[in-house]
C-alpha cells in the first residue's frame, strides 16, 4: 500500500502564491507517476499536473501552464505544487495521487484526502 498526505492549503488573495506538499510513503517502488487533481464545489474532479518518476517529465493542464509548477524530491518522495498568480477560479480541494498500474477512472491507484485552497477576490 501507498499513503499520500497533502499539506499547505489555505486562504490566499488573488494574485498570491501557495505551495502544496504531498508526502508519499509505503510501497513506492512500483509507482511510475504522481499527479495533482482538484475539485471545486459542484464540479467534476479535474487533472492539474503530473510528474513521471522515471525521468521527471512534467505535464500540465492548459489552465495552469505558466502559473503552477510540479516537482518531486526523490530522496524523500515528497511532491510539490507551487501555485503562483492564483485566481478565484483556482479555489478547490487539491488532491495528490499516484499510479502504479492501470488505476481508476483517473488513471490513479492511490489518493490523498485533499487540501483546501481558497482564493479570495
Amino acid at each position: 500500500q501507498v499513503q499520500l498526505v497533502e499539506s499547505g492549503g489555505g486562504l490566499v488573495q488573488t494574485g498570491g502564491s501557495l505551495r502544496l506538499s504531498c508526502d508519499i510513503s509505503g510501497r513506492t517502488f512500483n509507482l511510475h507517476r504522481s499527479d495533482w487533481f482538484r475539485q471545486a464545489p459542484g464540479k467534476e474532479r479535474e487533472f492539474v499536473a503530473a510528474i513521471a518518476w522515471g525521468g521527471g517529465s512534467t505535464y500540465y493542464a492548459d489552465f495552469v501552464k505558466g502559473r503552477f509548477t510540479i516537482s518531486r524530491v526523490a530522496a524523500n518522495n515528497t511532491m510539490y505544487l507551487q501555485m503562483n498568480s492564483l485566481k478565484p477560479e483556482d479555489t478547490a480541494v487539491y488532491y495528490c495521487a499516484a499510479a502504479e498500474g492501470v488505476g481508476d477512472a483517473y488513471g490513479m491507484d492511490y489518493w490523498g484526502k485533499g487540501a483546501l485552497v481558497t482564493v479570495s477576490s
